[in-house]
């Protein structure tokens, strides 16, 4: 059992990161992850505590974005007019809102507060739900994401004397911001799995993608098809993440845990259920402490089904990294709670039947392979 974890709550006292009410990244998500977390009472206030977040500072967010970015994104928040698209705002996924930077502020300021917990050994495990905003590059916002918190927790990290980190992220969209801010960096393992960018936003994220110069090798992608389903997808994970990051020995183990790979998200086809977010983050809980002495910071990310299936898959994986066992039946004061936010039925268990589709097993083990071939020779791996 984990001696400490924290649960880093975004706070009551700044403007939400929020898009607008015909925008899919609804807030929603993360404040009934909240309430289904302390709903079933895996905080109890000394071991398992709730952490409140703060703002980053102009300098933190500036260790992976540009002074030029930073100002317009105040500026645009600020309603001021200009040339926001060539920073990638504008109609469609990076609509500009009022107090766009405040509260892009306060979602990297929540993972560096996690990150701060887990380097100074305040706590083993941390979480940040409102975070995970992985496709936000140095200049420009994409994909939903204004500044690209996960990117900018493992800068601050390296600044604090880490000399390795592994990031792994398991949303269903390629986490290419971090890729890219990384790309040349020999310290940082990034490891991806998404449905293919043959099929899906960012178009990236290709196995040929494996770092520069002296980073060779360090940047992993395993982009899978369409329909990939929880075996498919449990088996790459498998063959891939574990021993890669064990063989990398991290300071510290970064995960983004987007939940749109789940069936029922409207964004994409992966076809996972709950069962899948269960084992994996049993699967990234053991790697913590087999391979990074326990240091583990997670981070929210995708997912778009924001009361049916966002708060039981945040749940299931907070629970595991708090080491807390709780009931497969939702309590009925959360089910009120969020179909009344709803406006329809949410499911009432954190369980559910298996997904209707299974995959390619042939196209997901060319996947594996392909892989494999190419970036175990680089950390001395078998395939």
């Amino acid at each position: 059992m984990s001696e400490r974890v924290e649960f880093v709550w975004y706070g009551d006292d700044a403007p939400w990161y929020d898009h607008g009410p015909q925008h899919p990244l609804r807030p929603a998500r993360v404040i009934l992850t909240r309430r289904l977390i302390r709903d079933f009472g895996i905080l109890d206030g000394r071991r398992t505590v709730e952490t409140p977040a703060r703002d980053a500072t102009d300098d933190e967010i500036g260790l992976v974005h540009t002074d030029a970015y930073i100002e317009a994104t105040k500026r645009a928040g600020g309603g001021e007019p200009g040339d926001w698209g060539r920073f990638g705002y504008g109609p469609g996924d990076n609509p500009t809102f009022p107090h766009m930077h405040e509260s892009s502020a306060r979602v990297v300021g929540a993972s560096l507060v996690a990150a701060e917990a887990v380097w100074s050994g305040r706590a083993e495990h941390a979480f940040n739900p409102a975070g995970g905003l992985h496709h936000a590059m140095p200049a420009r916002a994409s994909g939903f994401c204004v500044y690209d918190d996960p990117a900018v927790a493992i800068a601050w990290l390296l600044t604090q004397g880490a000399q390795r980190i592994a990031y792994v992220d398991v949303d269903v969209h390629h986490g290419d911001g971090v890729q890219a801010i990384f790309y040349r960096d020999p310290r940082v393992l990034t490891i991806s799995l998404h449905q293919t960018g043959r099929t899906l936003f960012p178009g990236t994220g290709f196995a040929h993608e494996y770092g520069a110069g002296e980073a060779q090798g360090t940047k992993v992608n395993v982009p899978l098809p369409p329909f990939t389903g929880d075996d498919l997808w449990l088996q790459a994970f498998t063959e891939v993440v574990p021993p890669l990051v064990e063989t990398w020995k991290p300071d510290v183990l970064v995960s983004q845990l987007g939940c749109d790979t789940h069936h029922t998200d409207p964004l994409a086809n992966l076809e996972l259920t709950t069962a899948a977010y269960r084992r994996t983050a049993v699967a990234l809980h053991e790697l913590a402490h087999k391979a990074a002495g326990g240091k583990w910071v997670a981070t929210g990310g995708g997912g778009y089904q924001w009361a049916r299936v966002v708060p039981r898959a945040w749940t299931i994986y907070f629970a595991e990294m708090a080491g807390v066992s709780v009931p497969d039946e939702l309590p009925e004061t959360w089910i009120e709670e969020a179909e009344r936010q709803a406006r329809s039925a949410v499911p009432s268990t954190l369980s559910e039947p298996p997904a209707p589709r299974s995959g390619d097993a042939e196209g997901v083990a060319r996947v594996i392979d392909d892989v494999k071939g190419r970036i175990f020779p680089f950390h001395n791996l078998v395939g």
